[in-house]
């Protein structure tokens, strides 16, 4: 996987750095293909945010949370878990439309009812 990291008003942080590429091999691992994520750290006032933005493929996915109190580990942790259930998402939607577990309107069969 390819990470490029930013920081926007916090100090660069090998401790940081380590944590993100932890997070982010584990959901390398949930994919297919090779993707490339884009990691911004930023500090507002009391909060810590955390985004991501990962493509894979035909998988976009952008996801932002927020710590309070200059937490950064739980942002990152928040937004690696939102970043989580959107891949599972993605695969059981792929994983069931492949299987042909699909319904549509023009699959179901409207019976008139007898009035006899």
């Amino acid at each position: 996987m390819n990470i490029s990291i930013t920081f926007k008003n916090v100090p660069s942080s090998d401790a940081v750095k380590s944590h993100i590429e932890k997070k982010l091999n584990k959901l390398d691992k949930m994919l297919d293909a090779p993707a490339e994520a884009q990691v911004v750290l930023s500090e507002e006032k009391l909060h810590s945010i955390a985004e991501i933005k990962l493509i894979c493929d035909k998988l976009k996915i952008h996801a932002r949370d927020e710590a309070e109190e200059n937490n950064m580990y739980s942002a990152i942790d928040g937004v690696a878990e939102k970043i989580r259930i959107q891949i599972t998402k993605f695969k059981d939607k792929q994983r069931r439309h492949l299987a042909g577990d699909k319904q549509s309107i023009k699959d179901e069969v409207f019976e008139p009812e007898d009035s006899e």
